[in-house]
């Protein structure tokens, strides 16, 4: 076996990619070099950080790499910045240094780089040894600066404090002034009696990735690489191997030999932990599981006085009660047991607290809704008795990875939350940090731009590779499945060199963000577990772990999921709005057995409800024709990839079609309500119970078997399974068979408590829009009023209801979207680049003051701090102003100078000043020009890009009346036509979302309007490649569409599109051949009028008279054009052309 080049020299200075923009090296790719060369030790000593530190540990000491943990804080000393490596030489030392980088974050509210002042090393800390970091550190910046006597006294207190634990670092990179610090430093060195110790800063691992580190290192600083002044770094940050490094430093043997020695002062690594459950007992508030026993007890009593209407004094001999408290006992032996008590009461108690302070809080979410503790602490709406949930499915002794409640808080105040929990945890909560990485489409972009390649060239590259997040696809991946890509790659260097160096690049962090909806919680100061990280330009209450959520909880940290869920914030502000005419209403009292909420779920009109508003949900409402909130339980839960196809199923078993196959008479009640269909994990576990005899536990693993496809465990989990049956009088086979047929149910099997959850959210969703669609609608439409794709769903959904909508007016509508008896307002915010807070105060000013009688009158009231370019631009686009001059394009040219007016007339009366010449009305001449509006066509697209649909008017009425010539339908009627012929329909296209296949293979996602509606329609790669010049958001387009046609219901399964024809190039097409019929001479003499000028269209004309036909045909062609032709239908003449 060979030796290895990497035995004697030690890489202390590895920057992951967790030296954000700086280090080029993955974790697992460190691995797997250390692994192949048999590498004895290596230091993490990341920027600013320890993100890396416990994965670092874990995956490097499973190969039997020392690892060392360091890390790079910067330090301020007087007005100097910069960086000091630290490392932990044991527990006490990572406590230390844990401790100093969470300072540099927490203590730093200024905007500059997180630091620590200096004073903070002159403290006596034991177990840290320090380098003196390089030529771009803090002692690099002073020596910079010239302050050489500085850096003495410095050095001299590192070293009366460390003694041998504080190094001279040396570096020989051929970096900018490294030579000359590196003489300085050899001469302190010799006068302090300070050792020297040689390092090599490694930011990536081949030497091959220097010209993209510089180009990330580009990416850092915001700059360009042809720039000259910018940072650079050498050749030489590569992963040396121990020849490369004794031959650079074989003049100074003493540093080496330092460096070889270095990891025998090291005895720390961090490793994983077991959860640390917060403990919340105390002498004042007493042992957590006596509490947690009086209160579950004392909620289970409540929820059967208010929801069951019992009398406390018969509780305890009625049978229902008692039935709950078995079941309550037996969860809470199983909490106490897992030492889970302070948990449950953390969990209750903020959840009471954002219940009490109005704060609208979801019904519950994933396993925990299982839970009947659970539910009398309040944790949960769902009753898990009455929806037969089981407990185990989220906490038992046998469970390997610790369950945490997810819980869904309105959106808009769930900041309340978190500031309640910093008032009561202080230093024990934090949010947790996440990465954002170098994606496909982001690294070309910016890799594209450090390049210096224009804007609109990086982002035409950037648009070929796809956007789905359900099925992301790396670089490489998506430069295979793109023609157009590959043909730049191999034509234009430009693109090669983007593509190669954002290949070595992809997948590196980018950026740090926060999980802001993760949180953890522990009973001690979080810095005793975890290094803690700040953003304070984010302005969020909490600080964040610098571990994300993985080494979070391998460190043995517990993590609460506050997640804001919109649809809580719409039914909130839905309730709201109702109460305005009905002050009684709640939502947690309505009926869910209400036939006339079924009966709008069967209809399939279900935009805007909760989880059940696609394309797909809403035909599989329609067959299903629901009747039980348990149906909306079982979609809500089969409407994923996988069960999906036990839909039809269900459905027929439902209605009577097919018999439900219950597998063995003894699980019929177990599959009964799901008409034997398996659909959640629940059952799973239930027929194991049933069946062999497992306890709930067991069942737990076994289901957890089936889910992980873990073969060793399986087998063993079928013989259990399979002797527990026997055991129970069934034999063998049968046994065996049962266990075949629930394994492939089990894989996708979901988990009950969670859709039973969301069920009721989907519910209360259909109630809303049953009873009080306005409001509804309204509340829905407000809080996506940003989302342009969604208002223009809603839009149709307003049309199809019958609701009269008073479109985008100035004088009439609100910042919002509101309604009243009669009409729907259009909210004025819902526009392009209209500003909220800005379009308030406008309002508030109207509503105030009376309506704006006039432009002038508008830019007189308006502070000119609410009004912008491009804000006036969308209102003007959008009709907002037309209700005082219809002239939108006099009025868009007229933009800056309206800006400029409202600026000096708001200086004037700032300045107590009175405009002599121009404080009259008449003077609107002067800026606004007098010259004709946008045409119908220009004016519709000004509208779409304001709004982003079309709401005055729609594209295709100004070709209807070609329509016939073309037998275009609309898509309505063609899915009720039963034929399966081609059909033409004309729409206009409002977006396009580009996709792959699971292949890789390319097709489309068309978003069309016509004069009935909204509908998709899926292209394949041929058609999608061949019509890209015409598929633009606006472009109006006839699309012959052939569809097939399912057998029995007659519903259409699939709709192809064979063809795709612009609309406008059509219609600009010259007419070849037109055919006239008319019913009189006198009619010849009227079309005649129209036909004067000679042209290349053949003319043929039929006269029908007395009982005679004359058919005659011009000699010459004239000039006929669409306009033409129009005018000449509108005499009631018929026309054909081809």
């Amino acid at each position: 076996m060979l030796e290895s080049k990497f035995q004697k020299f030690n890489h202390l200075k590895i920057h992951t990619q967790y030296s954000i923009c700086e280090g080029a090296i993955k974790i697992d790719d460190l691995k797997e070099f250390s692994k192949e060369n048999k590498i004895k030790s290596l230091a993490i000593s990341d920027t600013s950080n320890l993100c890396g530190a416990l994965e670092f540990s874990e995956k490097l000491s499973k190969i039997g790499t020392q690892p060392i943990i360091g890390t790079q804080i910067n330090f301020r000393y007087e007005e100097t910045i910069g960086l000091l490596p630290l490392f932990a030489l044991n527990e006490v030392g990572y406590k230390r240094i844990i401790e100093l980088s969470s300072l540099s974050y927490l203590n730093n509210s200024e905007l500059s780089e997180p630091n620590v002042p200096f004073e903070e090393l002159l403290k006596v800390d034991e177990g840290i040894a320090i380098f003196s970091g390089t030529v771009f550190g803090l002692f690099g910046n002073l020596f910079d600066k010239g302050k050489f006597l500085d850096i003495e006294k410095l050095y001299s207190k590192l070293k009366s404090i460390y003694n041998d634990r504080f190094y001279i670092e040396l570096q020989r990179h051929g970096d900018h002034n490294e030579d000359i610090f590196e003489k300085f430093n050899l001469k302190k060195s010799a006068d302090l009696e300070i050792p020297l110790i040689a390092t090599n800063e490694t930011y990536y691992i081949d030497k091959d990735m220097h010209e993209a580190h510089d180009a990330l290192i580009c990416i850092k600083n915001k700059t360009y690489i042809q720039e000259k002044k910018r940072i650079r770094f050498s050749k030489n940050h590569y992963f040396k191997n121990d020849n490369e490094m004794y031959e650079l430093f074989s003049d100074i043997p003493e540093a080496l030999e330092n460096n070889y020695h270095f990891p025998f002062r090291c005895s720390f690594k961090p490793s994983f932990s077991k959860p640390i459950l917060p403990n919340i007992s105390s002498e004042k508030e007493g042992n957590a599981d006596d509490i947690l026993k009086k209160s579950s007890i004392d909620g289970l009593k409540d929820k059967f006085i208010n929801i069951f209407k019992k009398k406390n004094q018969n509780l305890s001999t009625d049978k229902d009660y008692l039935k709950y408290l078995d079941r309550l006992n037996h969860e809470l032996d199983i909490i106490i047991e897992m030492r889970y008590s302070s948990y449950f009461l953390i969990v209750s108690d903020y959840i009471k607290w954002a219940k009490k302070n109005e704060i609208p809080v979801g019904p519950g979410r994933g396993s925990g809704a299982g839970s009947l503790v659970a539910w009398c602490l309040s944790i949960t709406d769902v009753d898990p008795i009455k929806f037969n949930l089981i407990f185990e499915r989220f906490l038992n002794p046998d469970r390997i990875s610790m369950p945490d409640f997810d819980i869904d808080f309105c959106e808009e105040k769930r900041d309340l939350v978190f500031e309640y929990l910093t008032k009561k945890y202080k230093e024990s909560v934090a949010h947790i940090i996440t990465f954002g990485k170098l994606k496909a489409r982001m690294v070309i972009r910016d890799v594209g731009r450090v390049m210096g390649l224009s804007y609109g060239f990086v982002d035409s590259i950037s648009k070929m590779i796809p956007f789905d997040p359900s099925r992301p696809q790396n670089l490489t991946e998506c430069i295979v499945g793109e023609p157009r890509l590959q043909k730049l790659i191999n034509e234009d260097p430009r693109v090669k060199k983007l593509t190669d160096l954002s290949l070595k690049l992809e997948g590196l962090n980018r950026n740090v963000a926060t999980h802001a909806a993760g949180v953890v919680i522990a009973d001690k100061k979080l810095t005793d577990v975890v290094p803690l990280y700040k953003d304070n330009t984010a302005n969020l209450l909490l600080p964040s772990t610098q571990f994300d959520m993985y080494s979070a909880e391998n460190a043995g940290l517990i993590k609460f999921d506050f997640l804001g869920l919109k649809t809580l914030t719409v039914i909130n502000n839905t309730q709201n709005l109702i109460r305005k005419k009905d002050k009684d209403f709640n939502i947690e009292y309505i009926n869910y057995e209400d036939q006339k909420v079924f009966d709008l779920l069967s209809s399939g009109k279900t935009v805007g409800l909760f989880q059940i508003e696609s394309a797909g949900m809403r035909e599989a409402l329609i067959q299903m024709k629901p009747n039980h909130i348990e149906d909306i339980i079982a979609l809500v839960a089969l409407y994923r990839p996988g069960p999906m196809s036990n839909i039809p199923i269900y459905n027929d078993c439902k209605h009577g079609k097919q018999k439900p196959d219950y597998l063995h008479p003894l699980l019929e009640e177990i599959l009964k309500p799901t008409y034997g269909v398996i659909i959640y994990q629940e059952q799973v576990m239930q027929i194991a119970q049933k069946l062999s005899g497992f306890t709930a536990g067991q069942a737990d693993i076994l289901r957890r078997a089936m889910g992980k496809k873990k073969r060793a465990e399986l087998e063993k989990q079928k013989m259990n399974f399979i002797s527990g049956a026997v055991n129970n009088g069934i034999s063998k086979d049968v046994a065996a068979g049962i266990f075949l047929k629930i394994e492939p149910f089990a894989e996708y099997g979901f988990n009950k408590s969670h859709a039973a959850a969301y069920a009721i959210i989907s519910y209360q969703t259909a109630y809303l829009k049953a009873y009080y669609p306005k409001e509804f609608i309204a509340a829905s439409m407000t809080m996506d009023i940003s989302n342009q794709n969604k208002l223009s769903e809603f839009y149709e959904e307003l049309k199809r209801l019958d609701i009269k909508i008073n479109r985008p007016d100035i004088n009439v509508c609100f910042a919002d979207f509101r309604n009243d008896d009669k009409k729907f307002y259009y909210a004025l915010g819902g526009i392009k680049a209209v500003g909220y807070e800005a379009i308030s105060n406008i309002i508030k000013e109207r509503l105030s003051n009376g309506k704006f009688c006039s432009i002038y009158d508008f830019i007189k009231r308006v502070n000119p701090k609410d009004i912008n370019k491009l804000q006036l631009e969308g209102l003007v686009k959008a009709g907002a102003f037309d209700c005082i001059n219809k002239n939108r394009l006099a009025l868009f040219n007229s933009i800056p100078s309206l800006i400029t007016k409202s600026k000096n007339i708001f200086e004037n009366k700032s300045a107590n000043q009175i405009d002599l010449f121009n404080n009259t009305e008449d003077d609107e001449d002067d800026f606004i020009p007098k010259i004709d509006d946008w045409k119908f066509e220009e004016r519709l697209s000004k509208e779409f890009e304001a709004v982003g649909f079309f709401i005055s008017d729609h594209p295709l009425n100004q070709f209807k009346e070609t329509f016939e010539d073309y037998d275009i339908i609309n898509f309505e009627n063609l899915n009720n036509l039963s034929d399966n012929k081609d059909h033409n329909i004309a729409a206009t296209l409002l977006k396009i979302q580009e996709r792959k296949t699971s292949k890789g293979n390319s097709y489309g996602v068309l978003k069309l309007t016509d004069l009935s509606g909204v509908f998709e329609l899926f292209i394949f790669s041929d058609i999608l490649e061949s019509n890209r010049n015409i598929l633009k958001e606006g472009n109006s387009l006839i699309l012959t569409l052939a569809k097939s046609v399912s057998d029995e219901n007659n519903r259409f399964k699939r709709v192809n599109v064979k063809k795709i024809i612009s609309l406008k190039d059509l219609i600009n097409v010259p007419i070849k051949n037109a055919s006239f019929k008319l019913n009189s001479l006198k009619d010849l003499d009227e079309l005649s009028k129209f036909l004067i000028d000679p042209g290349n269209t053949n003319i043929s004309v039929e006269i029908v008279e007395d009982n005679k036909i004359l058919y005659f045909k011009l000699k010459n062609g004239r000039n006929l054009d669409r306009k033409t032709l129009n005018l000449i239908r509108n005499k009631e003449i018929s026309a054909i052309i081809n």
